[in-house]
């Protein structure tokens, strides 16, 4: 028991410490009411942004109709994550969820497209502009010596940590970041992946080990995935980890772009954003993960850029327009009252120097909003404040500003900051 309550209070400490009593934006909801999701539904003022969801319901379609399955599966499966999405407590983690869900059932469903369907796959082009662009292909010289003890340095960022690291990236995001920043990244990794699996079909290649196996001769979508130098590593443990996942992997000419260079690549820049610190460390990370791919003959280098261009391109989208601007004296999501959407620290920095010359500039809400843990631009129009796609949560329609009190201690709202900040409303 003791061991226990410890845990609790320290667990408590270190997430509470600085909580706002009257603050509810971290608050999560625990309901079932299926009529709260319905409700939501009809009072959303549909808008562009809202176009994701049509494609990622062509996707379902187009998964649907190609999958080798019965009709009674595939029913069950729709009404099942139908009910994730109808029910409150589920649908505000299965509605970000939405792009990663579309990403996988892409994926997983790539062995069931015709061969006729698709293009012709390119075995030349990628080691061909890695000597133009590199002066040789750098993955047959990192592969050119192995040994076991690189080999298991090699496996364990790609075979290993690569799985498991959404998960402790989504961790981190869901306690440390301010809120609403987790549904921000789900949303990043899902269409960056979603994007590069349809780059992936539209435009395959072949990877190092089938140059190692097969030389330059023209590949076919009957030729079976290899495990490259992951099967040296089965090998070492005397399992079958990777040579029969591999070699039944549903999309074998998948090599431009890497997702295993995508991901680290996001991850680090989403991490470093949260914690600026740590940026030399996870720099180091998408290093290892570059050479652990090159190494084991999955990725040339120029796959590395483009995976990297790839969640670079979408990181500064969702920086830009998206994501909640970190308070570096903020402990956890629990600590913020109040988040500023979408603004790049350089443009935050700008515009706080702005506003702050001028003391009328700033304002908060009115006493009624402190009281409630929202201070709310009062005099904006609502429409300008509005959540914009139906993945959010009606609670927090009314976004938080950085609030500032007047001279008579009043709460008031400025509408030259509030037209400026508005530009920076959640899109997503």
């Amino acid at each position: 028991m003791f061991p226990t309550t410890y845990l609790r209070r320290k667990i408590r400490s270190l997430f509470l410490t600085d909580v706002s009593p009257s603050s509810s934006i971290a608050r999560l909801d625990t309901s079932f009411d299926i009529k709260k999701t319905l409700l939501r539904i009809q009072k959303h003022k549909w808008n562009v942004y809202d176009l994701q969801y049509l494609f990622d319901f062509f996707i379902a379609c187009f998964v649907l109709s190609i999958v080798d399955a019965s009709a009674f599966i595939k029913l069950v499966a729709i009404i099942f994550f139908s009910l994730l999405l109808l029910f409150p407590i589920t649908s505000q983690f299965f509605f970000p969820f939405i792009p990663i869900g579309t990403w996988l059932i892409l994926f997983f469903s790539c062995r069931f497209i015709p061969a006729n369907w698709r293009p012709s796959i390119s075995v030349r082009i990628l080691p061909s502009l890695e000597t133009i662009l590199y002066g040789g292909n750098l993955s047959k010289m990192l592969a050119a010596n192995t040994y076991p003890a690189l080999d298991i340095v090699a496996w364990i960022p790609y075979g290993l940590i690569h799985y498991g690291a959404p998960f402790v990236v989504s961790g981190i995001l869901f306690l440390f970041a301010p809120p609403r920043s987790l549904p921000v990244y789900a949303r990043s990794f899902g269409y960056m992946n979603v994007a590069a699996v349809i780059t992936q079909l539209l435009f395959p290649t072949s990877p190092p080990w089938y140059e190692n196996i097969y030389g330059l001769a023209p590949a076919t979508y009957d030729v079976k995935g290899s495990p490259g130098g992951l099967a040296r590593v089965d090998q070492i443990l005397g399992l079958d980890l990777y040579s029969s996942s591999f070699e039944a992997s549903p999309l074998v000419f998948g090599a431009f772009p890497s997702l295993h260079s995508g991901h680290a690549v996001l991850h680090a820049l989403f991490i470093s954003n949260v914690f600026p610190k740590l940026t030399p460390y996870v720099t180091f990370w998408v290093m290892w993960v570059w050479w652990a791919t090159m190494y084991l003959t999955h990725h040339y280098f120029i796959d590395l850029i483009g995976g990297a261009l790839l969640s670079i391109s979408v990181f500064y989208i969702c920086s830009r327009n998206y994501l909640p601007s970190v308070q570096m004296d903020k402990a956890s999501r629990w600590s913020y009252d109040y988040i500023e959407m979408g603004l790049l620290p350089t443009t935050k920095a700008r515009l706080t120097k702005e506003f702050s010359n001028n003391d009328e500039e700033w304002a908060i809400g009115t006493s009624s909003s402190v009281a409630s843990g929202n201070a709310s631009p009062t005099d904006s129009p609502a429409s300008e404040w509005e959540i914009e796609t139906l993945a959010d949560n009606d609670e927090f329609r009314r976004p938080l500003v950085n609030p500032g009190v007047n001279g008579n201690g009043n709460v008031t709202s400025n509408n030259s900051v509030m037209s400026s900040s508005s530009r920076y409303n959640e899109k997503i």
